[in-house]
Parts: structure tokens; C-alpha cells; sequence
């Protein structure tokens, strides 16, 4: 059978596949490969997680022995988890257990080794990437020895953000927080001058607030509005609360969004956009997302919008989020404040590719970081100089992958 990815438009060149059940298992596989990588819930949108060896699925890893599979430390306020886990099923069990995290990206599908790795990330002015909340990571490395980091020990930083360039992670330690109730508000039909002038106070009007747009006359469409306050305006800088509930994407039922009606919910039901028991979005699609430095996101809608035209016939819609800073040396908002531009794209791999230079030479010089995982078309050359600590990085790899065990095409290209 062909194995392809979440949206179908890349099909894996693995030689084999492999499901290992305990981590002495997977330590085995690596130790005697030469060549693998781990395979997440496959919404990578390039060749990221392929490689030529064994690609590895690690959902099936056992936890240790004695250990749940989500194993709270109340003291620490932490969660070791399941690297192969989806964060819908670490949600649900910390929320049984009357624990939260700080943030869920907008799909709850997704796997936290995929995630974290690639800088994968929710929304919120005071809220950082999915991957700040790690606190400690185990993986196995490419000599088959199994390794342990917490947060503060020497090089964690370079080893939570790191396109999977460093081992197979198994298990994942996240901080938690206790749980929490979450409204949702949707509003509609901000202008462009609404959002050029007051566009702190829109991002900070909720917890998490992403601003839907093509980049054309119509301004933000839909802006989403994610908040642990129980009360919420009716309106939005003069936007009006939407009459009913809403789809980003033009003529998709919405069934598969999160509650909208403003009723405060769980927070797990909330701060995605999409619910855990569907599909989500359309599937088919191609996703691109880079992140400017806060104090140059203006800077960066004017460029879109005069892009607008160009990218209107293979562009479904945009969102602008923004991201607080971490420590995490690759990732997009290392050491800065950002704002996210993702782009749906149509599923049509030539079309969307032909236009991502023209998007990349307006952003890139603001200081834009491509997603990882998603598509994008810099090079080592490009991308060395937006990271203070790519060096590091560099320096890190060859100290725990000196032959190349986890490498592949994608990261030849990305990394040098």
C-alpha cells in the first residue's frame, strides 16, 4: 500500500515501516539502521519525516513500567506523556485528571513529538509555541542509547524544536496547569484601517484571538476570539458578534469547528478550531505559515496585500496569529514576539510552489521564519541568518548524529 501524508500530495520513500511496541524495541531498530526517521500523525506538508531506512511510528510505545501514559506530577506541575500521542488524547486525560496545558494549535490531531519539533503553535499575545511548554525529553539517539534533558540542562534548548534532526523522542514532558473554562466569540467584517490602527488592541482583545483574510478589500473576514473571561463585548472595535456559527473556509459544514456561541466550555473544546471527532478542515490542501517579528507584522500586511492578486487563485484563506517568545533555538519565535501568516493553500503542489518566492522575498527580509513543517521554499542560506543559534544547532547535530542516521533530503536542504 502507498503511505502518503495527511494531505496527500507526498508519498513516502521509506523502505519500511516499523511500529515498535517498548522502547528497547526502538532502541534495537535505531542502533541497527542506517537510515530512519519517526512519522508523526503526517500533517507535514513536505518530505520532513521521510527518509530512504525505516521510518518509525512510536504510537504504540508502551509506557515504562509502573508509569501511566500520562503521568501527572502534581508537585512539578508536569505531564509526561506519550511522544506518539495526539494532543486530543493527552487532553482529554489531563482534563479527567483536572489538569490543563496553556495552549492547543488549532488541530488537536496531531501528534506532541510532530509538534513540538516542528514549532508547531497556538495563539495568544502572552502565549508561546507548543514547544515552550516542554520540560523535559527522552529520545533515542542515533547510537540506540536512550537520553534525558530537562529544561535548564545543558543544550535542552537546541534539542525541543529540532525537525526530528536529533532522535526519536519517546517521551515528552509538558507543564500543566490546573483546568479551565474557555468562551469562544467569532466576529466578522473588520477593515483593514481597524486593523492597521489598532492592531494591539485587536490581538490583545482575547486570549487567543487569529484574523481570517485573502489579503484583499474585504479586511479580515472572520476574526476568532478564544478567552478564559466569562464575559466578551458584542463587538470587536465595531466588528459585530457573527449571527451563527462560521467556517473559515468558504462552503465546509461546520460541524467539525469548536462551540462558538460564547458559552464558556472546557478548555480543551475550545482553544482548538476544530473538534477532535472530525475531520478536520478539508484535507485538501497545502498549508505555508511564516513568522515576523511583532514590531514589523504591519509591514508584512501591506507586502501581502499588495500580493493579494497573485496569490488569490491558489489561496483558500490566511490567518494572522501571534506567538510570545521562547528560548528554543530554532524555533520561529525564538528570542522574539511574532506574528504567524498562515496560508491555506489549494491542493495543486506546482501552482502553490510558483508562488512562494514572491511571498518569501517580502517576508524573509522582515525577519520571517517558515513553519517547518509546512511549505516553503528557503534554503540553509536563507534561513541561517534568521537564527542566532543555528551554529549551536549545527554543533549539537554532529555531537548526536554524526553520521547522519536521522537525516534526509529535506534537512540536507534546510539545514546545509
Amino acid at each position: 500500500m502507498t503511505e502518503r501524508n495527511w494531505a496527500g500530495n507526498h508519498v513516502y520513500r521509506a523502505s519500511s515501516f516499523a511500529r515498535p511496541r517498548t522502547v528497547e524495541e526502538l532502541q534495537e531498530l535505531v542502533a541497527g539502521a542506517a537510515k530512519v526517521r519517526a512519522l508523526g500523525s503526517r500533517h507535514s506538508f513536505t518530505g520532513l519525516a521521510d527518509t530512504e531506512g525505516v521510518l518509525v511510528c512510536v504510537a504504540d510505545l508502551e509506557p515504562p513500567e509502573g508509569a501511566a501514559a500520562v503521568e501527572v506530577d502534581t508537585r512539578a506541575r508536569t505531564a509526561t506523556v506519550p511522544a506518539g500521542a495526539s494532543y486530543g488524547l493527552v487532553a482529554a486525560e489531563l482534563e479527567r485528571q483536572g489538569w490543563a496545558l496553556a495552549s492547543l494549535a488549532s488541530l488537536p490531531h496531531i501528534s506532541v513529538a510532530g509538534a513540538v519539533a516542528t514549532g508547531t503553535h497556538g495563539s495568544g499575545d502572552r502565549t508561546p509555541s507548543l514547544a515552550a511548554a516542554v520540560a523535559g525529553v527522552e529520545l533515542v539517539t542515533a547510537d540506540g542509547e536512550l537520553l534525558h534533558r530537562a529544561r535548564g540542562e545543558q543544550d535542552f534548548d537546541g534539542m525541543v524544536v529540532a525537525l526530528g534532526a536529533l532522535g526519536v523522542l519517546t517521551r515528552v514532558t509538558l507543564d500543566v496547569e490546573p483546568t479551565y473554562p474557555v468562551r469562544q466569540d467569532v466576529y466578522t467584517d473588520l477593515p483593514w484601517s481597524v486593523v492597521e490602527e489598532r492592531f494591539d488592541d485587536l490581538t490583545g482583545a482575547a486570549d487567543s484571538v487569529s484574523l481570517f483574510t485573502r489579503f484583499d478589500e474585504r479586511g479580515v473576514f472572520q476574526a476568532w476570539c478564544k478567552s478564559r473571561s466569562p464575559q466578551a463585548p458584542p463587538d470587536l472595535l465595531g466588528a459585530p458578534r457573527a449571527a451563527a456559527t462560521l467556517h473559515m473556509l468558504d462552503g465546509v459544514p461546520t460541524e467539525s469547528v469548536t462551540d462558538q456561541t460564547g458559552v464558556p466550555g472546557p478548555w480543551l473544546e475550545r482553544l482548538p478550531h476544530f473538534r477532535v471527532e472530525f475531520t478536520p478542515s478539508r484535507g485538501a490542501e497545502l498549508q505555508s505559515e511564516y513568522l515576523v517579528p511583532r514590531p514589523r507584522a504591519l509591514e508584512a500586511v501591506a507586502a501581502l496585500r499588495r500580493l493579494g492578486p497573485a496569490l488569490a487563485p491558489v489561496l483558500q484563506n490566511a490567518e494572522i496569529r501571534t506567538v510570545a517568545a521562547d528560548p528554543l533555538w530554532l524555533s520561529a519565535s525564538h528570542e522574539r514576539d511574532v506574528v504567524g501568516f498562515h496560508f491555506t493553500w489549494v491542493l495543486d503542489e506546482a501552482a502553490v510552489y510558483a508562488v512562494l518566492p514572491a511571498a518569501e522575498d517580502v517576508l524573509l527580509p522582515l525577519g520571517g521564519r517558515p513553519h517547518w513543517g509546512k511549505c516553503f521554499v528557503a534554503t540553509a542560506a536563507d534561513l541561517a541568518p534568521l537564527y542566532p543559534r543555528w551554529d549551536d544547532f549545527r554543533r549539537l547535530r554532529d555531537d548526536l548524529d554524526p553520521g547522519r542516521v536521522f537525516g534526509n533530503a529535506f534537512l540536507d536542504t534546510v539545514l546545509g
